[in-house]
């Protein structure tokens, strides 16, 4: 019984059903007991993965580590990650999903990508770096030739280079600029963030102290290479960016259009998959705050879709960014957001929604309206699980929602991470990405720290390498590449992974 639902058991699965219904066995019978355990096991993310001998050892090696973990004093998924995240870095698991090639990062932002240590110590250190404190206890900074004129609500410029001449040791300094730039802390983060508006005011704050130092054209440039490095470090081997295009300005105050901010991005890329040819390349979802009125938002649609024209193949689409339980809901925008479907235009959509708690509120809608807008993918989804009707429509349409553990966690929609939604969507294979939303921001980098959360804690005990196989193939079948290129990155992400795991077994 037990070998034939492992070969087929969706048929095993109905005979139990029609079992139960017609009273077939009134003593439970271990050989039925065993039957459903398979049949759950076989509907998880991964479950239906036909492992090699070599994946095998690989599994027996993972649920040995995970027991250990299981173990431990402190289980990291259940600890808030800005404490967890040393004792993950000490994990075999982590180590073992750092070098794991992990396909593609579907939802990343684009002004943290970065760690905040390299924009201190790069980027605040170059020539012509002004920057003010405001008057909310957060800084702002500007490059430019000259003393630049005054900022509403903010103390007088101060150049860096003259202050840090004037310091026997700018370690201070440094580590205050690194505060701002940040949501992470070494104090106890439930007490610095007491609730999602404390938490949320830093997160918006510190994009604003980020904003005068990466929207300057040379660091814009070496911030996003650098960026990519990072993903590729990690074993990331492509990257679907969030970006809100900015006018991004030279030292003598000059602006460029987004397009050049576009083209400037598709040139980058060029540039890393020519030094680095086994990087699949990227491709830029273009963004907007969702706190605009309905007019603008017709103008970003507009933009968007002369933009998509001019760069068909780099840019993928479009979304609206910032907080969800703030902004306006995606009906407002309704008539905006119908512009292209009206003029006959593809301008694909990757909405934000069910990024909230807040249910039952027009907020709380925007799953179903993203649906009804045929987007793309779902970005994080955290309230699917209330909608059960928009979660019957994703998987039919095989609209993946994009999991972003820790953001979760660190913007406290989830205290421990066992408890996570998409603990029970993957438990039944819903269509679902992993990605880190804003890592820098969180104090981790690339994609393993959020790949760790989601398979030690939501995956438990029963998730194996055929879930981690799966939610890795995942994120290149629901990436925006046509179908032949998608082809093409599984062959060679198979090939790595063969590679990955012939070496880990072998060394083990």
């Amino acid at each position: 019984m037990t070998v034939q639902l492992q070969q087929r058991p969706h048929v095993a699965g109905v005979w139990l059903l029609l079992c139960y219904l017609t009273g077939a066995w009134s003593i439970p019978d271990p050989r039925h007991r065993e039957a459903l355990i398979q049949l759950e096991a076989f509907m998880q993310t991964g479950g239906q993965m036909v492992l090699t001998e070599a994946e095998q050892q690989l599994d027996a090696l993972l649920f040995k580590m995970k027991q250990e973990e299981t173990a431990r004093a402190e289980f990291p998924p259940a600890v808030h990650f800005f404490k967890a995240r040393d004792l993950i870095r000490t994990s075999p698991i982590f180590k073992l999903l750092q070098k794991m090639p992990k396909g593609g990062a579907l939802h990343v932002h684009d002004f943290s990508m970065v760690d905040v240590d390299w924009l201190v110590q790069n980027v605040t250190y170059r020539p012509h770096c002004y920057m003010c404190g405001t008057d909310n206890q957060s800084v702002r900074f500007i490059f430019s030739a000259q003393t630049p004129r005054p900022l509403s609500h903010c103390s007088p410029w101060v150049l860096l280079e003259n202050l840090r001449a004037k310091m026997v040791n700018s370690t201070d300094l440094d580590d205050s600029i690194t505060h701002n730039l940040t949501l992470f802390t070494s104090r106890d983060p439930e007490v610095v963030y007491p609730t999602q508006d404390v938490v949320w005011e830093k997160f918006e704050q510190a994009f604003l102290a980020v904003w005068g130092l990466v929207t300057y054209a040379p660091v814009f440039r070496d911030y996003f290479y650098q960026g990519l490095t990072q993903f590729y470090v990690d074993n990331v081997m492509y990257l679907e960016l969030r970006a809100l295009l900015p006018e991004v300005y030279e030292l003598d105050g000059s602006t460029h259009s987004r397009a050049w901010t576009l083209k400037t991005y598709q040139d980058v890329t060029r540039q890393f998959t020519t030094n680095h040819p086994d990087f699949l390349g990227v491709r830029v979802i273009a963004t907007i705050h969702r706190g605009v009125n309905a007019s603008v938002m017709a103008g970003a649609v507009e933009e968007a879709m002369e933009l998509k024209k001019s760069f068909p193949d780099f840019m993928a689409g479009f979304d609206l960014v910032g907080r969800e339980d703030r902004g306006r809901p995606l009906w407002y925008f309704r008539d905006a957001l119908s512009l292209p479907a009206e003029k006959g235009i593809t301008l694909p959509y990757f909405f934000h929604a069910g990024e909230t708690d807040l249910e039952g509120t027009d907020v709380d809608q925007n799953l179903l309206d993203a649906l009804l807008l045929n987007t793309s993918r779902i970005g994080h989804g955290f309230a699917l699980l209330h909608h059960p009707v928009a979660k019957d429509l994703s998987r039919k349409k095989g609209v993946a929602v994009e999991v972003c553990p820790i953001s979760n966690q660190v913007l406290k929609l989830v205290k421990d991470l066992r408890n996570h939604p998409a603990a029970a969507l993957m438990s039944e294979s819903h269509p679902v990405v992993i990605s880190s939303d804003d890592p820098a921001m969180f104090g981790a980098s690339g994609l393993s720290y959020d790949f760790y959360e989601a398979f030690v804690g939501f995956g438990g005990i029963k998730s194996h390498i055929g879930s981690l196989k799966q939610l890795a193939m995942n994120s290149i079948r629901y990436s925006s590449l046509e179908s032949e290129q998608q082809e093409k990155a599984l062959g060679l992400w198979q090939r790595r992974w063969q590679k990955f795991v012939s070496k880990w077994t072998f060394s083990k």
